[in-house]
């Protein structure tokens, strides 16, 4: 059980901010499992879209369970989570993620959880951040992984909520108000501009049996967009088309996700020299696509080793 570790350093209360990057958010759950083997206890933990996952996980003291089913993750699982709903304010509903999900965080509350947590989102109408901290914890998930125009925002209390990283991608003042003394920061993006082309994606270039049925799916999925557009007369169903009959090339999913990384990290480094953490641990992830949430071993184990590497500067 993680959240029980008692070899704690004397930093008094910690807080744990996580932050956005998509698929590279699984190196949080490496992050965790090297802050607890090192004695580190979290008191508090906040997080923004994928870091807002994990942290509700970790929460909710399931963390070990939810990194065997990562784990498992391959290409067919990921596109199944593609839950089309064309053409609504996002491309995906949600609904799949949010199953997945709430099998890990059962009916819970984020008053319920074993520790304190905030999810981090932004109000589409005021372009405030807003700091969910109470209510059912699957909505703040779904909430604050809004990425606009792939997820459908969510509503909440009047308001229209998307993803979070647009105001704060890496929550350092939101463990801080909770009453962390110490904060440990976790920023995905620092060197998203430096990582591989969209031309380059291996999601689409093996050249394998594999890489074609990963085409394939892909196509399938596109098709599908183009089904939906038909029936209700989408004047863009020329564009879908185009799509589909087009050379591999980045996805519409993985430009969106890059462009917001982009900016999420200009927004970070000025929101670290403002309020800088304690700890900020940055895992070298710019080899890793935003949308490879497949290659779960290799960004939990490098979330792991910088953390590592970063906490012994404590001893």
């Amino acid at each position: 059980m993680v959240l029980l570790n008692s070899n704690r350093k004397n930093l008094g209360k910690v807080g744990l901010a996580l932050g956005s990057g998509s698929a590279r958010g699984w190196s949080h759950i490496g992050v965790i499992r090297a802050l607890n083997e090192m004695g580190i206890h979290i008191d508090y933990i906040a997080g923004t879209s994928i870091g807002a996952l994990v942290g509700a996980i970790y929460a909710a003291n399931q963390i070990d369970a939810f990194e065997k089913i990562v784990l498992q993750l391959d290409w067919k699982q990921i596109i199944y989570f593609f839950d089309v709903v064309f053409p609504k304010s996002g491309l995906i509903d949600g609904k799949k993620v949010s199953a997945f999900v709430r099998k890990h965080v059962k009916g819970m509350r984020i008053e319920e959880l074993f520790l304190p947590f905030r999810a981090i989102a932004s109000d589409l109408n005021t372009g405030k951040e807003v700091v969910i901290s109470d209510g059912d914890v699957i909505e703040a998930i779904r909430a604050s992984i809004s990425v606009p125009g792939i997820f459908t925002p969510v509503k909440r209390g009047g308001s229209i909520l998307i993803d979070g990283g647009l105001v704060n991608p890496v929550p350092v003042n939101a463990v801080r108000e909770m009453g962390a003394d110490f904060v440990i920061a976790v920023d995905l993006n620092h060197d998203i501009v430096n990582g591989r082309g969209l031309h380059s994606s291996s999601f689409y270039n093996s050249r394998n049996r594999e890489g074609t049925d990963k085409t394939n799916a892909i196509s399938k999925a596109l098709n599908d967009m183009a089904s939906i557009a038909s029936k209700v007369g989408i004047p863009y169903l020329a564009q879908i088309q185009s799509w589909i009959d087009k050379k591999p090339e980045p996805t519409i999913f993985e430009v969106l996700l890059k462009s917001i990384a982009i900016m999420e990290r200009q927004i970070t480094v000025t929101n670290l020299r403002n309020d800088p953490p304690d700890l900020l641990i940055q895992p070298r992830l710019g080899h890793i696509r935003l949308l490879e949430f497949n290659r779960a071993k290799e960004v939990i184990e490098e979330g792991y080793n910088e953390a590592i590497v970063a906490t012994k500067k404590l001893c």
